[in-house]
């Protein structure tokens, strides 16, 4: 794929629906117009068929009534067409303005970071200008809480290449992704809504014995008979009106047993409706990736219905007990009809047939967000590759590998290559090098590559393995903590890993920072050490380059890699390239210099 073809994509896509925009805003100004005939129409209509038989003159209130619906009708589906659209034109803009680094307003998951971590602080996975803030294309908290999830951890081989599938068909259908991320904006899924079904589905069923069924057919027949009567003469006034008094009073002592089921699915439609169109955009899709196609098999209900079939069935119920929010229909309806038993009657029936696959379905919806995501991320940088993933544990090679949030034109990218047991990478470099760039560029395209999507590599090969990283190390005075003890903390989970003989891979910048330099060297000298005799795998960046005099003694297990500076009329150059070897150059005294410390 061409580069720039995302961004002529979004472009054509941004100038074909401001156009679909201006034609259905125009459509929708003919349609109040004709809202407003139709009621001029309906009145004059009235007016001159008053002197007519009051049938002529009802019939003709009925038909301008029927087409003034009818119009209402058509502009309802227009403005959620409008609606629609406008969701998708800033779905577009948003995506052209993350091409161009413009990202830094999305939502950035700050909530999921775990307050401790193996990585996720030290490789900016959540928070501002992150990973998460630029991948998450989820619009339900099920799906932003499952996207953390699978950046925090790691998934099984299977699993990554089942995802790798997957995204590689859906980042094809931008038009698909688009709609099922519009259909989320709507009215975004909640944990909170899905937790209310949860419970509601737990609740024992009410009135659900057979006799409560033929109540509710039986009771409308009495109260409107006895309706009809009275129309008649037959039955007097006041006899009327106790009766109406004593259905209203049965009906309420039955309403009143609802009001727990009630609290828990009142004001959900909404969302309810969004469940429905994401299921059903799921349901219509032709993808045949594995992943897809078993997502698919986990929301099908028993029998021919369909999981959006269902949603929708749950959402008419609902919308029909949401008449409790007008209180005149609400008396009127129970009291002649007992339409709350009717819709727990439809509840439980619905329960029933549903009980098992509830949670099914917003799982599904969770999932699809994070493989569209990932399909958006396939799109957005067609240069990136899909990694290979080996079976031996240790392999990580990599060609030209970037940072994935550094721009393209400003992104130095490096090779690097490290493989088997017990072997440990020291970078050495002059400050601002680019040593811990290219430590996080590592770290994050591991996490990237273990959770099935596209890495910012020409080529990459990872073992499934367990990050871990000591790299930013901050003190903490709630806890009373140095920086020094807080780094010591991490680097102890890191050696008992090692020490239970965890399949990890390890980062570590700058270790032992906080103490004086001859237990920093001595302590960093043991800890390598330790890591060799362990069999642990490691990329150590340090300003000690005493370090690196680690090879001679141990030239199997340690390879020195450096970043250096050029150096002319006291400027300093960087390249940001990886070179074999120990650095020679160092810059901290002509940066001393600059500020004005006489060295």
């Amino acid at each position: 794929m061409n580069v720039n073809m995302p961004l002529q994509t979004y472009q054509e896509n941004i100038t074909t629906l401001k156009s679909q925009l201006e034609t259905i805003a125009a459509k929708r100004r003919r349609a109040a117009w004709m809202r407003f005939f139709i009621v001029v129409a309906t009145i004059l209509l009235v007016r001159f068929t008053w002197q007519f038989s009051s049938w002529i003159i009802i019939l003709s209130a009925i038909v301008g009534i029927a087409v003034f619906l009818i119009a209402v009708s058509f502009d309802t589906d227009l403005k959620n067409k409008l609606l629609n659209l406008e969701r998708l034109l800033k779905i577009n803009e948003e995506e052209v303005a993350l091409l161009n680094g413009n990202y830094h307003s999305r939502f950035d998951g700050k909530n999921y970071e775990p307050e401790q971590h193996v990585y996720a602080h030290d490789l900016d996975i959540f928070g501002k200008a992150s990973i998460y803030q630029y991948l998450n294309r989820a619009t339900s908290e099920q799906g932003r809480q499952l996207l953390a999830d699978r950046l925090l951890s790691h998934q099984s081989k299977e699993e990554i290449l089942l995802t790798q599938q997957a995204v590689k068909e859906v980042a094809q259908d931008t038009t698909w992704r688009h709609q099922f991320q519009s259909f989320g904006t709507a009215e975004p899924l909640s944990l909170r809504t899905e937790k209310r079904i949860e419970n509601w589905m737990q609740l024992p069923p009410l009135y659900d014995h057979k006799a409560w069924k033929l109540l509710a057919y039986g009771f409308p027949v009495i109260t409107i008979t006895v309706t009809i009567l009275h129309l008649a003469d037959i039955i007097s006034a006041p006899l009327f009106y106790t009766l109406v008094f004593a259905f209203m009073i049965f009906a309420f002592s039955i309403s009143k047993k609802l009001h727990e089921t009630y609290n828990l699915l009142s004001r959900i439609v909404t969302e309810v409706n969004t469940l429905h169109k994401q299921l059903e955009h799921i349901e219509n899709n032709s993808f045949s990736s594995p992943l897809i196609q078993s997502i698919k098999r986990n929301i099908q209900v028993k029998g021919s219905s369909k999981a959006s079939a269902e949603i929708l069935g749950l959402k008419n119920i609902l919308g029909r007990f949401d008449v409790r929010l007008n209180v005149f229909a609400f008396y009127i309806l129970n009291t002649f009809l007992l339409w709350d038993l009717h819709q727990i009657l439809a509840l439980n029936k619905w329960k029933k047939n549903n009980q098992q696959t509830t949670s099914h379905w917003f799982n599904a919806i969770a999932q699809m967000e994070v493989i569209s995501g990932l399909a958006t991320l396939h799109f957005n940088q067609p240069a990136w590759s899909f990694p290979s993933i080996s079976t031996s544990h240790f392999t990580l090679n990599g060609h030209n590998i970037g940072h994935p949030l550094i721009a393209e034109g400003k992104r130095v990218d490096n090779s690097f290559g490290l493989e088997g047991l017990g072997k440990v990478s020291i970078i050495t470099g002059s400050n601002m090098g680019g040593k811990s760039t290219f430590l996080r560029s590592i770290g994050v395209n591991a996490v990237l590559a273990l959770m099935g999507a596209p890495v910012c590599a020409a080529s990459f090969t990872i073992s499934p393995i367990k990050l871990m990283s000591s790299m930013r190390i901050a003190d903490n005075l709630a806890d009373n903590t140095s920086t020094f003890y807080a780094e010591l903390k991490k680097l102890r989970l890191i050696i008992e890993a090692v020490n239970n003989k965890e399949q990890v891979f390890i980062l570590l910048d700058e270790i032992l920072r906080g103490t004086n330099s001859l237990d920093r060297h001595t302590g960093s000298k043991a800890l390598i050490k330790q890591l060799i005799h362990q069999q642990a795998v490691a990329v150590i960046a340090t300003h000690d380059v005493e370090l690196a005099q680690l090879e001679n003694s141990f030239p199997e297990a340690i390879h020195n890699y450096h970043f250096d500076v050029q150096v002319a009329h006291d400027e300093l150059f960087f390249d940001y390239k990886l070179k074999k070897g120990i650095c020679q150059s160092l810059n901290a005294s002509i940066l001393m210099k600059k500020i004005g410390i006489e060295v």
